[in-house]
């Protein structure tokens, strides 16, 4: 095995379900501190979504200097049944390594970890934020390194995160921004009866199918230069009556919103609640992103280049996918985010090639020399 893939080893060794905490933070503590890295471990947060252990690094550069930061997370998201073998227990059949988070993204953190051992001190700053909540509800993770970061004035140039962009071979993508996300929690309440007897009762479902065909219908947009359509599904109907002859007294669905720079989770929300109160029904949004673009333009073209000098490919921009804490981010400093392939994350049988993390660690040491001017 090589040296990253021995790294990416003991990560995917320490189990770390989503919210992480303890041993996968100290395998990660004892790889950097002999880098020259001082490393702040903290938790914030209470059950359900909590405690949650979060890690920021440092090795400072000389007066002056440019800061870049990696950033990443350590949690994964549950295992499953059906392994060929052990999810923790990591193991190399042919030329891949297999295990939960050899892709999403332990594999890239370790990474990370090989590419700063090949950059002088002196080169710059560099720095690691890394969360054990990004698979759960990232409530008490990044925003909380986030405010460290800012108590402490410790605020990157740029920032890389770690997250699986490329498809079919590494470095065919990266992702220069993320569309937004909000969840939304409706109900309509009517009046029990007998379904003999509908003057005597109020349906709530009749109000919720008719709310529900209005929001289905609405075309959000066609899209922008970067990003998709944004577009509002219906995740969930519950009305929870076991009678047949019974009017329910109360409806519910969800909603899930992806959505480009052309709207805000606030507008989107207000929508959605104005809707809902015309069929008699309330709204409860709960905004998990706002969409974010790192413009195409020096920090891109240094990917880019890494990317080109070590794959012979020039990964294409885009902004699909799902959320990361990109989104966060982005609040401050520029953010890319450029990773491994993605076809096995969140599977059974997860697994990434030994001979992509050597190639990522090489990007990933190029990116940095180059965002530190070196």
């Amino acid at each position: 095995m090589t040296d990253v893939a021995t790294l990416a080893n003991r990560l995917i060794a320490a189990p770390s379900v989503t919210p992480a905490t303890g041993l996968v933070f100290e395998v990660l503590e004892a790889m950097l501190a002999p880098l020259g890295f001082a490393v702040y471990r903290f938790t914030a947060g209470e059950a359900p979504d909590g405690p949650v252990e979060n890690l920021f690094a440092l090795r400072k550069g000389p007066q002056g200097s440019k800061h870049f930061a990696f950033a990443g997370h350590l949690d994964v998201v549950p295992p499953g049944d059906g392994w060929t073998s052990a999810p923790f227990a990591p193991e190399v059949r042919g030329d891949l390594l297999h295990g939960r988070g050899a892709v999403d993204m332990k594999g890239a953190i370790a990474a990370m970890v090989a590419a700063v051992a090949e950059i002088p001190a002196g080169a710059g700053t560099v720095s690691f934020i890394i969360t054990g909540d990004e698979e759960g509800p990232a409530i008490h993770g990044t925003r909380a390194l986030i405010d460290h970061m800012r108590a402490v004035g410790e605020i990157p140039d740029l920032c890389l995160v770690g997250e699986p962009t490329s498809v079919n071979r590494l470095g065919d993508m990266m992702k220069i921004g993320r569309r937004g996300s909000v969840n939304v929690w409706l109900t309509v309440e009517g009046v029990q009866g007998h379904v003999a007897y509908p003057h005597l009762a109020d349906n709530p479902v009749s109000k919720l199918v008719a709310m529900l065909a209005e929001l289905d219908a609405r075309v959000l947009d066609e899209g922008t230069d970067w990003f998709q359509p944004s577009n509002l599904e219906i995740t969930e109907i519950e009305v929870g009556n076991p009678a047949t002859n019974v009017i329910p007294a109360r409806a519910r669905a969800r909603l899930s919103i992806r959505f480009n720079d052309l709207h805000s989770g606030a507008s989107l929300s207000d929508m959605v609640a104005a809707i809902a109160e015309k069929h008699g029904g309330t709204a409860l949004p709960i905004v998990s992103g706002e969409p974010f673009l790192t413009p195409p333009g020096a920090f891109s073209a240094m990917v880019a280049a890494a990317v080109e000098a070590e794959t012979g490919l020039v990964p294409e921009v885009s902004t699909t996918g799902g959320t990361s804490d990109a989104r966060f981010l982005k609040d401050l400093c520029p953010v890319i985010e450029f990773g491994l392939c993605n076809a096995t994350m969140h599977k059974r049988d997860e697994a990434v090639a030994v001979a992509d993390l050597d190639t990522l660690s090489r990007i990933y040491a190029r990116i940095a020399l180059s965002a530190l001017g070196g």
